[in-house]
């Protein structure tokens, strides 16, 4: 076996820390020292097939196990040009070997893509590399601003990316619910049975008055929806947004449940529970058969109403329905259907990428139908509806007219 001298008139250890930058721009958690480790243990180990190489490295830089497939997508995509490889190593690797690439992994690839493209701005790439590939994908603060408002069915694909990126590290501050059960509290209301209780036990004589006060508690999230082919701009988005609080556990809710609909009613919470939001929202495609289709708003929230809310919804429960509310169904069990759901919970918001008209009206019937019966009307057509929905869920936003 070879063994390399990474000292030699080479790139590979200046390509072994831009490999490390893009693996972290994915997501992993690699540092200095494991950088300096791989280099060393390339120079240590040899090669003389591209698998002995993908090992080693995988062995210095993956420490979780969910970082597996995000680690093989990125080597993929950034060994697999064959000149590329050959220009960058033909001092290092006079014996290489031809091999299959590895396997190729089921999730990680956009986000591996999107790495590596993103730090060609700022790191010095090969000459191949830079000639190929000239993308700047930085967004300054102002930029952000601007694209806060600007709608997502006309952003370019750099765009895209860069909202739904904000759209995962979106935060929201939920306001925690008062329950009606008390809890003791140095600082509470008097507690007369305790007051007695401690008194039975000292012969009748009051050496303490006990307080009590009302318990907080998270509330529930319950998010519907829509994957008609008109709301297919923004379906996207909002998986996004869901996934996002599904993988992150302190988020402020204690229960977090997803269903879409189109023409039928889907349970997709396990499915978000994937790690990576790529895997994720793969998973969620292979569950949902209705995509791009029909609606039946009235349909899909009867059968929520009937067969899911005692089991999802209580008095502490928030529901969010992502909808345009273009109904081609019955709007009288559209009507009905949200006035048992708005019954059913603590807070009923409706959301609609329709609102980005200034001159818009909720003149079509399944929009009437539907407007009566939420507490809160937003708009899904931008960044800026999350910061929207934020303040409803945090108490600030007045009812719907």
């Amino acid at each position: 076996m070879t063994t390399l001298d990474v000292n030699t008139d080479g790139h590979l250890h200046q390509n072994i820390i831009y490999f490390a930058r893009a693996l972290r721009r994915a997501g992993m958690r690699i540092g200095t020292a494991q950088v300096r480790d791989a280099v060393r243990a390339v120079a240590a180990v040899g090669f003389s097939r591209k698998s002995d190489f993908y090992i080693t490295l995988r062995a210095t830089f993956v420490t979780r196990a969910e970082d597996l497939p995000i680690f093989a997508q990125t080597f993929q995509i950034f060994w697999r040009d064959p000149e590329f490889i050959q220009t960058m190593m033909q001092a290092l690797m006079p014996m290489l070997e031809s091999m299959e690439a590895p396997p190729k992994p089921q999730s990680a690839e956009r986000r591996a893509q999107e790495a590596l493209i993103a730090d060609m701005g700022r790191t010095q790439a090969p000459p191949r590399m830079r000639e190929e590939v000239e993308v700047d994908s930085k967004f300054s603060f102002s930029d952000l601003e601007k694209l806060g408002s600007q709608d997502f069915e006309q952003m370019s694909a750099q765009e895209l990316t860069a909202a739904e990126n904000a759209v995962r590290s979106f935060r929201l501050p939920v306001q925690k619910i008062t329950a009606r059960r008390q809890r003791p509290s140095p600082r509470g209301t008097l507690d007369p049975r305790a007051t007695f209780r401690a008194a039975r036990r000292h012969g009748g004589e009051v050496l303490a008055l006990p307080k009590r006060a009302p318990q907080e508690k998270a509330p529930r999230l319950v998010l519907l929806i829509d994957i008609s082919g008109s709301m297919s701009s923004y379906s996207r988005m909002m998986l996004l947004f869901a996934h996002a609080l599904k993988s992150a556990r302190r988020r402020g809710f204690s229960e977090i449940h997803v269903f879409t609909f189109g023409t039928r009613l889907t349970n997709i919470t396990r499915k978000l529970e994937a790690r990576d939001p790529d895997r994720a929202l793969t998973d969620v495609g292979q569950l949902v058969q209705d995509w791009d289709g029909g609606t039946a708003i009235g349909e899909n929230l009867d059968r929520f109403v009937k067969d899911w809310s005692r089991r999802v919804l209580g008095s502490d429960s928030m529901v969010v329905l992502v909808s345009d509310g273009l109904e081609r169904g019955d709007t009288t069990r559209l009507s009905q259907a949200a006035q048992r759901l708005q019954l059913s919970c603590r807070q009923f918001i409706w959301m609609n990428p329709l609102l980005r008209y200034d001159k818009f009206e909720p003149t079509a019937g399944g929009i009437a139908a539907l407007l009566p019966h939420v507490d809160r009307f937003i708009a899904a057509h931008n960044l800026n509806s999350f910061k929207d929905l934020a303040e409803c869920l945090s108490g600030k936003q007045q009812q719907a007219a």
